[in-house]
């Protein structure tokens, strides 16, 4: 499962290159911090994008954010067709076996294990996986189940809200009224494209080494966007075959392309910051 989500982070770094082969059409001028930060939507994770975005572009935030947030509502749109384009009805049809049961002590192990080697490999990328972990240990350890309810409803909603309110300030009309703004959004549908194409074909191959046991659908979910991308491969599973509930399993490739893109962005901070 992190050898899908990681496979789905391909088109980050392809939409690098495309954005800074842009830079041959008249009008466009993208400097290799601006290009890293427009890759980043490819990884469909809204937070990450605002972030890199804030580091390495902050003219460009305002633009960034909308394609990041756009594609990602349009993911039962634009991911099918790629889905079915790289899949047999036979593979679309591959039922996987029930998952094993997870004991209490690896779900509270399993965010430090990954904080801490974040911390040690990965330091740029710690504030993004840091609260991504935080959020797993307080719902996971059953010890702060008031903070943890609070995270998952009141803060959420105040955050959103303050957010949406900061990016909506970076959208004055000549910052984002330009043909710049129209190549962030085509590369950022390219990225996405790439990366549920990349996890697709990842899944593929690991569904012939492993003689059929994986559906290759479940490679789409590699992209960040959760849970919608997990939900559009049970619906695209449940179309080829009616008992076939891929969700759970879909679930592993989501959350993994949560870190993935969380990981690359912390490498393109490391090396452009």
């Amino acid at each position: 499962m992190l050898l899908l989500g990681a496979a789905a982070q391909f088109g980050i770094f392809a939409t690098l290159i495309g954005a800074i082969a842009l830079n041959a059409v008249p009008g466009f001028e993208f400097t290799m911090q601006d290009a890293a930060a427009i890759a980043i939507i490819g990884g469909a994770d809204g937070p990450t994008a605002i972030f890199l975005a804030s580091k390495l572009a902050p003219e460009l935030l305002g633009a960034i954010a909308v394609a990041a947030y756009s594609y990602m509502a349009l993911v039962p749109i634009i991911q099918p067709p790629i889905m079915k384009l790289l899949t047999t009805e036979s593979e679309r049809q591959i039922k996987m076996e029930q998952l094993r049961e997870v004991s209490k002590k690896e779900k509270i192990f399993f965010p430090l294990m990954v904080l801490g080697l974040t911390i040690l490999f990965l330091p740029a990328a710690t504030p993004l996986v840091g609260m991504f972990c935080l959020g797993n240990l307080m719902r996971e350890s059953g010890v702060v189940d008031r903070l943890s309810s609070t995270a998952q409803n009141e803060l959420i909603n105040i955050v959103t809200i303050f957010l949406g309110l900061a990016v909506g300030s970076k959208l004055s009309a000549d910052k984002f009224l330009q043909l710049e703004t129209l190549g962030i959004l085509v590369l950022g549908a390219v990225a996405f494209g790439i990366g549920t194409a990349t996890g697709v074909l990842m899944a593929k191959l690991m569904s012939k080494l492993s003689g059929g046991k994986i559906n290759p659908l479940i490679g789409a979910a590699g992209v960040s966007a959760v849970p919608m991308a997990a939900r559009v491969v049970n619906k695209v599973g449940l179309e080829s075959n009616q008992q076939n509930f891929l969700l759970m399993h879909a679930m592993g490739p989501n959350v993994a392309g949560v870190l993935g893109s969380a990981v690359a962005a912390g490498v393109l901070l490391a090396v452009l910051g």
